[in-house]
């Protein structure tokens, strides 16, 4: 897709321009106790890091897309990933707050966006592999698991007007960017797939509405309904259509673990979080932020939809779904 790039560049933007909001915005909300209370928070309290850290993921997946899954993109953009947590959880210790900050934050962070998007351009090749495809496709894959990972957000009190604001905002970009991510991996774009990508994308965009207007506790059977749909989306688009279709017996396979998979490898990672590798925990402690209190768990939501959304993108991106021979065409 001629346009990947410049889409892509924008989605991370964006992203960069969220994560700000978030670190100077909506984090000051989920501290209002102090890192000294009694009354330490509870399940969920941390929202707004779990919004920010979802955003710097659509920021590396966004830079995937730009790169079109090229080896030379995606290695750097991960590394970014990385390097920007750390930062995060420098600049969440330092509580920034104000308009000043936000904007410090977003254009610095897009500043360094530049110049990564200047140096990759720079030495890219423009030779498309299937390996290209299968990246973008488990972009698309990661990106739509943590869509309703977003969506579907919660606090202590749900009362957070910024709550229901941050999770639609990043659960759109998120929409967005795996639908984007999915057509770029298409071995076309005839008007088909334009068009049923622009129907996805209306879609996912309803369901994240309808996701946050059911009450906190309830949002599980709509959760479950966008991920299917929106996964098995991303299959439609990407992979290949052999005569001029899909092939709908793998596809229905692909809804089946749309399905059934997010949600497993969601409890198998927040569960492993919670009893053995107490990373929410750490990331709260590097933040000097309250601990979380004993009789509830410090989940980070965000890495489990995270690593939920890798595992997605292994049983989604495989190569005979994406139809590549050698010397077919591209």
């Amino acid at each position: 897709m001629r346009s990947a790039r410049p889409v892509g560049l924008l989605i991370s933007a964006a992203a960069v321009v969220l994560w700000a909001i978030g670190v100077t915005v909506w984090q000051p909300l989920t501290e209002p106790l102090g890192p000294w209370s009694e009354h330490l928070p509870g399940n969920n309290a941390y929202w707004a890091r779990d919004l920010r850290f979802m955003a710097i993921v659509a920021v590396t997946l966004g830079l995937v897309v730009a790169g079109r899954g090229q080896v030379r993109w995606s290695g750097p953009a991960v590394v970014l990933g990385g390097l920007w947590i750390a930062a995060d959880v420098a600049v969440d210790r330092a509580d920034p707050v104000g308009t000043e900050a936000t904007a410090l934050l977003a254009v610095g962070g897009c500043v360094v966006l530049g110049v990564l998007a200047a140096v990759l351009l720079w030495r890219e090749r423009d030779t498309p592999s299937a390996a290209d495809r299968r990246a973008l496709t488990g972009a698309a894959c990661v990106a739509g698991v943590l869509v309703a990972v977003a969506a579907g957000i919660e606090s202590p009190t749900d009362r957070e007007p910024e709550l229901n604001q941050g999770g639609l905002a990043t659960a759109a970009l998120l929409v967005v960017l795996a639908v984007v991510a999915a057509l770029t991996a298409a071995p076309d774009r005839s008007r088909l797939r334009v068009g049923l990508a622009a129907g996805l994308a209306v879609v996912c965009l309803l369901g994240v509405g309808l996701v946050r207007a059911v009450p906190p506790g309830s949002r599980l059977l709509p959760e479950l309904a966008l991920w299917t749909v929106l996964l098995t989306g991303v299959t439609v688009l990407a992979w290949d259509w052999p005569g001029g279709r899909p092939i709908w017996r793998h596809h229905a396979l692909a809804a089946l673990a749309a399905l059934v998979g997010p949600l497993a490898l969601l409890l198998v990672t927040a569960v492993t979080m919670m009893v053995l590798v107490p990373i929410g925990a750490t990331f709260t402690a590097l933040a000097g932020n309250s601990p979380i209190n004993s009789a509830d768990s410090d989940v980070l939501v965000s890495l489990a939809g995270l690593l939920a959304g890798l595992g997605m993108a292994l049983l989604l991106a495989w190569p005979a779904a994406l139809g590549h021979r050698p010397g077919a065409p591209r």
